[in-house]
């Protein structure tokens, strides 16, 4: 596992305030920052702040940031990034007052899929992992086992870029602690041997 330097990444949107700390980094979003096209809403957002860097075939990425949401959509997690109408969100959101985990593929229109979570101010980590025609979705809290989130297509030869991401659809003052960004070898396999 190699850690990737904050300043590696190039931000997509820039957000309102960044600080690198030795405890990590901490991420102030614009209000109204949001990443989503078309789908049930009609609108198309690409304001999301994500710290992107070269993902490539065979490798996987983990970004790992403190939970505490307290507004509508909040959100972080991992981004995921091929051209404006092909990218991938993954995290934590405070939708209607729950936290859930939970994806949006983007292929053109956007999908979301969404599951129950309660994990205030423990460390959540997503990882992304690229093996052949497959993104992989991992996440989990603190020390606690692996869960599968979502297995999304992407072509192998796709040019992606991925890292942290937040985004505050309703607020202006969501400041987000990321504590690590990761880059380690891809996931052997969908499923854990038994």
């Amino acid at each position: 596992m190699t850690d990737i330097p904050w300043a590696t990444g190039t931000w997509t949107t820039e957000p309102a305030a960044v600080d690198v700390a030795d405890d990590g980094l901490r991420v102030t979003a614009l209000e109204g920052s949001d990443a989503w096209r078309i789908t049930s809403y009609g609108f198309v957002h690409d304001t999301e702040h994500a710290l992107v860097a070269p993902f490539p075939q065979g490798t996987a990425m983990e970004v790992s940031f403190v939970l505490d949401f307290s507004a509508q959509f909040d959100q972080a997690g991992i981004f995921v990034s091929v051209d404006p109408e092909t990218w991938v969100k993954a995290g934590v959101e405070l939708s209607d007052g729950e936290q859930s985990l939970g994806a949006v593929v983007t292929r053109g229109e956007s999908d979301w899929s969404l599951s129950p979570v309660d994990w205030t101010g423990r460390t959540v980590t997503i990882r992304a992992s690229r093996s052949g025609d497959a993104l992989t979705v991992r996440a989990r809290v603190d020390a606690e086992p692996w869960r599968l989130v979502r297995v999304a297509p992407l072509a192998p030869d796709a040019a992606a870029s991925a890292g942290p991401f937040c985004c505050a659809p309703s607020r202006a003052d969501l400041t987000v602690h990321f504590t690590s960004w990761r880059s380690t070898p891809a996931d052997a396999s969908l499923h854990p041997d038994h």
